[in-house]
């Protein structure tokens, strides 16, 4: 393999350094991986000391749950897209898909502080008990991790803005998806390890 770059093959991975860095990403979210597992297990752990405050069969709302699911769900597909667009050498298009991605995560992030606000109004905030304190700590961290994505990925948009689609720039947006896919996959776990059981329950 040549030092510099492959001629065919997805852009970013047609150099050693795309390769390595793209590898060393998967690596990190081996770590988010193990940092999810240690809040979900906590918050298992902790599931129903809500003391005196609301249990959250009380509290949790279906529609504003699948209200939330929905904009994230949708924002990994059209993420999906804007990577597809980068593959066939649309800057237009990625810009485009990964435009609407980004207004898909700050309406679910919209959605996310009115739950917040709406459940701290009710009694229930992160002081309230240990379980509702393993929550806001396990569903912010994910926001967290969300609204960092959406930083990461506005600076992405200036920068292939300023230089193209290149080995470089690539190699990040394609980074930057894996990272996009990987909240939703932890969505997923909160949606139904949180949210359906504690309506349940």
């Amino acid at each position: 393999m040549s030092a510099e770059e492959l001629k065919t093959g997805p852009l970013e991975y047609r150099t050693k350094e795309g390769q390595m860095s793209i590898l060393g990403f998967w690596i990190f979210l081996g770590a988010e991986v193990v940092l999810f597992a240690t809040l979900f297990a906590t918050y298992a752990v902790l599931f129903g000391r809500t003391a005196d405050a609301p249990h959250p069969g009380e509290l949790f709302e279906a529609g504003t749950v699948l209200i939330m699911t929905f904009l994230l769900l949708t924002s990994s597909f059209t993420c999906g897209l804007a990577i597809h667009e980068m593959r066939r050498g649309s800057v237009k298009g990625l810009t485009i898909w990964m435009i609407i991605t980004l207004a898909l995560g700050l309406g679910f992030l919209g959605f996310e502080i009115y739950e917040f606000v709406h459940y701290a109004h009710e009694g229930a905030t992160i002081q309230s008990s240990a379980f509702w304190s393993s929550f806001f700590v396990l569903a912010g961290t994910h926001g967290l991790h969300v609204t960092l994505g959406i930083g990461w990925a506005t600076l992405l948009l200036i920068q292939i803005a300023r230089r193209g689609l290149t080995n470089v720039t690539s190699r990040k947006f394609f980074i930057i998806s894996l990272y996009w896919h990987f909240l939703d996959v932890i969505w997923i776990f909160i949606l139904t390890s949180v949210y359906l059981i504690g309506m349940v329950i």
